[in-house]
């Protein structure tokens, strides 16, 4: 087992100082303010599950044909892959205390880590479009509520929105934006209050739908298609990948708050508390108040947005749908802006700070015009094939090589080293092998993705590109693989200061 060692500030301070600044800035160097507790970790699974677009992914299932004691099965199967990756991926971020972004550089090299830190960095641009534009249909409903007479500005649209959609996605942009800019301080204590927040709303419409419905008319049974077993057990499967295609995104860069982490075991508590457990409660409210919606208004609506706007009181709709902005703002921040920030950062560190890394995926997203990778459960499902084709080989690469190749150890100090005696130079500060791994994994992926006759089998990309990545990787680094050593000092320690 890797082990710490811990100095005083100054020393690290020190250390610090003899880093290369071609590799590190203030916010990629190793933290000293490792002190969330589980329950941070705990509040960012919440502020991550607790969103509309969580939402939307977990009801466009039963568009498969699925019954709904299927689609909660399906629900938590993907989540428990999800808890065992997320364990497995924060490992080296908690023993460095560094970012997703610099622990790319063991396998990529110092340099070449900035190939995977750009795609994550990418993909957030699309993720953070699609959650901003969930959030702001719900403002734009909560306004219309009140302010009917701005009816006329839905009518015009431009590049697929309207000017009131447009006015309520440039609010929700820089309500995002205003959190972010105070730093991790802020996001932390936003997230510990957003994720709950979402579970009040979401409790009471499900007690409404039963109210309004009685038990009987909520139906675990309930299917739009008429499916055989063996089509019934594959479309199982199928919901359990995109679960994970989903995650997939805020699980690959776990490491950016991981490294905030007590310690592992805190991390491990968290994730158990995040996932299985929070995801069952999620699921089970959703899955009451899809079936609800079924035998309320005739049809099955997997917008929440649309739910919540048919309570009949107006200030209910408007509690409502406030309480899933703000819950969307947090997965929002932690899935989409610190990622980035880190990951922008780390190309060119004295010239792009964290705010700025931040600040390039904002801008970013608003151009890829994320609204219409998100329109139907159709699309969804096409985005997250698509999306998964790149996560999953990243994946596969850093944990083969931080567990089957290097056997769990990790020099901090190398991390910043951007010389020829470093351990993660390899050449010239790139690791052919590693992307040699990683593009024929990643093409792979996308022509099973963009083939029609493939349709089925692009829904397991993310898997698919785990495990092409990492059966390439540790076959072409066979001869690299180092020996366990009980006691290997792994990290430039910094002091712990306990919350």
């Amino acid at each position: 087992m890797p082990k710490s060692l811990h100095v005083t500030p100054a020393s690290a301070e020190e250390a610090h100082a003899s880093y290369s600044p071609r590799l590190c800035n203030e916010d990629l160097a190793p933290t000293r303010e490792q002190n969330w507790s589980w329950y941070n970790i705990f509040s960012f699974w919440m502020s991550d599950v607790h969103s509309m677009g969580g939402y939307v992914v977990a009801a466009s299932f039963f568009t498969l044909g699925l019954a709904s004691w299927q689609v909660l099965i399906c629900l938590l199967a993907g989540i428990c892959i999800v808890q065992l990756c997320a364990n497995l991926i924060a490992k080296p971020s908690q023993m460095t205390g560094v970012p997703y972004a610099v622990v790319c550089r063991q396998a990529f090299g110092v340099f070449g880590a900035n190939i995977p830190a750009v795609i994550r960095g990418l993909i957030a641009f699309a993720w953070y479009g699609i959650q901003t534009w969930l959030a702001a249909n719900a403002l734009m409903l909560v306004t219309l509520k009140f302010w009917p007479s701005l009816a006329p500005m839905t009518q015009v649209s431009w590049l697929g929105l309207s000017q009131l959609g447009w006015l309520c996605f440039g609010f929700m942009w820089l309500a995002q934006a205003l959190v972010f800019w105070h730093g991790m301080k802020a996001i932390k204590r936003f997230i510990d209050v957003a994720g709950p927040a979402v579970y009040v709303v979401m409790v009471l419409l499900a007690v409404w739908i039963v109210y309004r419905t009685g038990f009987e008319g909520i139906s675990f049974t309930l299917s739009t298609k008429q499916l055989s077993g063996s089509q019934q057990l594959w479309q199982m499967v199928t919901a359990t990948a995109l679960v994970v295609s989903y995650f997939s995104g805020p699980l690959l860069n776990f490491g950016d708050f991981a490294r905030y982490g007590k310690s592992m075991k805190a991390i491990r508590r968290g994730n158990r508390w995040g996932l299985p457990f929070n995801f069952l409660l999620f699921s089970v409210v959703t899955v009451v108040i899809v079936s609800g919606t079924q035998s309320l208004f005739g049809h099955m609506i997997t917008d929440p947005i649309e739910t919540v706007s048919r309570v009949g009181s107006d200030l209910a709709v408007a509690v409502g749908l406030l309480t899933m902005i703000t819950a969307t703002i947090g997965i929002n921040i932690v899935a989409n802006f610190v990622s980035p920030a880190f990951d922008f950062s780390n190309c060119s560190p004295q010239k792009i700070s964290f705010r700025t890394g931040g600040m390039i995926a904002a801008v970013g997203s608003v151009l890829l015009t994320p609204w219409n990778l998100f329109q139907s459960p159709e699309l969804i499902h096409y985005t997250l094939d698509v999306l998964g084709a790149f996560i999953g080989p990243l994946f596969g690469i850093l944990l083969c090589d931080f567990y089957l190749v290097k056997r769990g150890q990790i020099s901090t100090d190398d991390l910043f080293n951007a010389t020829p005696q470093g351990k993660y130079w390899y050449r010239g500060g790139f690791n052919p092998k590693a992307i040699a791994a990683l593009l024929p994994s990643v093409l792979i992926g996308l022509a099973i993705s963009f083939s029609p006759s493939l349709h089925e089998v692009a829904n397991f990309s993310w898997f698919i590109g785990v495990a092409l990545a990492a059966g390439c990787y540790r076959w072409m680094a066979r001869e690299e693989c180092v020996s366990a050593v009980p006691r290997y000092a792994s990290r430039v320690a910094v002091e712990k200061r306990r919350a």
